[in-house]
């Protein structure tokens, strides 16, 4: 009689109701899929046509996983300094490149808000600074440009070291991936890689210039991995909790 009753009071201690989520449709979606992102937001990715008054009840057969993979991120996120969770950063931290940038805020009569560089490794923003979407969305726009003035140079000449050419290199802020490589050679780069430690980066520049030959996780992908770097299992695990790097603000 024991164990149905501890059974009992790990289900009492779950909330009630489901966690809060959001619905989006995608084109490219074939089925009903669930994201729980590392900022702990919950969305639920449907396909055309797929009714969503249907999604409460796909949650609630789900409820209990919901719940405990909120908690877990939760639990992860508690070890994080405070400015972790700065809505508007003061200081941008970028590990690939060894640099520290200050963020100063004037705040001004006009609606217009702008973001200039008075001098090296500081950034300006002037106009309605109270605007947090607003200032996030300039500074996403910087890393950006900075992610394209500091990535292309770097993943072109580890092409030519190891052999590898690809075509085109893009740079975009996605939710899931730090890289990605089409079937034409063309790759793809998240500008949130310029939070990582520079020995994180270049195992992804070699993951995504080794897929120019496999487009698959393969033994034979991994067996080219391990020939252009060796101890690439190390970073491989390490890029796991990378996500701890990112400042929530990206993100938001």
């Amino acid at each position: 009689m024991t164990e149905p009753s501890q059974q009992l009071e790990l289900l009492e201690m779950l909330p009630p109701g489901l966690p809060d989520y959001r619905i989006r449709e995608s084109h490219r979606a074939r089925h009903v899929s669930i994201k729980v992102h590392l900022n702990g937001d919950i969305e639920v990715v449907i396909p055309p046509g797929f009714d969503p008054v249907q999604v409460p009840d796909i949650l609630h057969k789900r409820r209990s996983w919901l719940w405990q993979t909120v908690r877990q991120i939760e639990h992860k996120t508690a070890t994080l300094a405070q400015d972790h969770f700065e809505a508007k950063p003061s200081q941008i931290e970028l590990r690939s490149r060894h640099q520290t940038w200050e963020v100063l805020y004037k705040a001004s009569r006009s609606q217009r808000i702008t973001l200039t560089q008075p001098s090296p490794l500081t950034l300006q923003i002037r106009g309605d600074v109270d605007n947090e979407a607003a200032c996030v969305d300039l500074l996403r726009q910087w890393l950006t440009r900075k992610a394209r003035a500091e990535f292309a140079p770097w993943l072109r000449e580890l092409s030519f070291e190891v052999g590898l050419p690809f075509n085109n290199v893009s740079i975009r802020g996605q939710k899931t991936r730090w890289a990605s490589c089409s079937n034409h050679k063309d790759i793809s780069l998240n500008y949130k890689l310029l939070f990582l430690p520079p020995e994180l980066v270049h195992y992804v520049f070699v993951h995504e210039l080794c897929h120019t030959v496999h487009m698959n996780h393969s033994k034979a992908f991994w067996r080219l991995v391990g020939d252009k770097q060796s101890d690439y299992q190390h970073h491989r695990n390490h890029i796991r909790d990378g996500w701890r790097y990112v400042p929530r603000w990206v993100e938001s």
